[in-house]
């Protein structure tokens, strides 16, 4: 049996430990404060723990409190998941399609996708939500999500198959004043004494190895002295005087005016967005972006 009076405790918490103030939380859920804090403490006594430190300076959660925040989020975007097929079957729409997808994806792979579904299945609502790369397969095993557009290759899991949407030559991304920025095409051997500006590992563990391994094939291990989240980041480093980096030739457009762009001399080629999805659930409307784009009707 629900226990909605335990579900409305946690959304009050989320609140008060969001705001980390009975007042502005109080506010923010259009109540007075009284009532919200006689909630919170009925909250602890069942959970018979204490959440919350109050000090002149603001309300602070407890251990316990911040123990449990994380999985208070997570209910919470899974209530307003929930709420939002409601609403979408009550007003007769056939379902919802979340999609998790890195930026670079949001920017060019997924607007052309989302236009043509929409055209294709006007009943559709789909819902989009940014990821890292590294996220992809937990979210997708954990049905967080039901398609994940992310730099990914290889084997990834029994119960996960993808489908290569983008690939792209690497360039490299140097100052202006370079020395070797007035070249038209640069070895990748010429770059073993340079300070390489790289994506996180962690944010895409494959795309990190397969540019190392490249750097190797070429006779060196590149000297990392920054990882960041995003190519975009990659390239604002380089501008800031930071190091070099490779990045896909196509994201030239990121460049500022004292960043340029050189391709390689050698191909080297990575994915930069693949299609992922989960064969343990069965999904319609998985199944029906699957074979769209196999069929040769990518939108890239």
């Amino acid at each position: 049996m629900i226990n909605f009076r335990l579900i409305r405790h946690l959304w009050l918490f989320l609140a008060v430990a969001e705001e980390q103030h009975f007042g502005r939380a109080a506010k923010r859920l259009d109540m007075s404060q009284p009532p919200l804090t006689e909630q919170i403490q009925a909250l602890e006594q069942a959970l018979k723990v204490k959440l919350f430190e109050r000090s002149r300076r603001g309300t602070y959660l407890t251990p316990v409190g911040a123990a449990i925040l994380p999985a208070v989020r997570k209910f919470a975007e899974q209530l307003e998941r929930l709420e939002l097929a409601v609403h979408e079957a009550v007003a007769g729409r056939s379902g919802v399609l979340t999609i998790g997808a890195i930026s670079s994806a949001m920017l060019d792979v997924l607007p052309p996708l989302v236009e043509r579904l929409k055209g294709d299945y006007p009943q559709l609502t789909v819902s989009v939500k940014e990821i890292d790369s590294a996220e992809a397969i937990p979210a997708l095993e954990a049905g967080d999500i039901d398609l994940a557009f992310a730099r990914l290759e290889g084997e990834l899991g029994g119960t996960i198959q993808s489908l290569a949407l983008a690939q792209d030559r690497l360039a490299v991304a140097m100052p202006r004043e370079h020395a070797m920025a007035g070249t038209s095409r640069i070895r990748l051997a010429s770059l073993a004494g340079e300070d390489f500006v790289m994506f996180s590992r962690k944010v895409s563990p494959v795309y990190f190895d397969s540019l190392v391994a490249s750097c190797r094939a070429s006779g060196f291990s590149p000297r990392i002295v920054h990882e960041v989240r995003s190519v975009a980041s990659q390239v604002a480093f380089v501008g800031c005087g930071q190091g070099i980096a490779l990045v896909p030739a196509s994201l030239k457009k990121l460049a500022p005016e004292n960043v340029v762009f050189r391709p390689l001399r050698e191909n080297v080629s990575v994915v930069t967005t693949a299609m992922a999805w989960s064969t343990a659930r069965e999904n319609p409307l998985v199944d029906a972006v699957v074979t769209l784009l196999k069929a040769g009707k990518r939108p890239v």
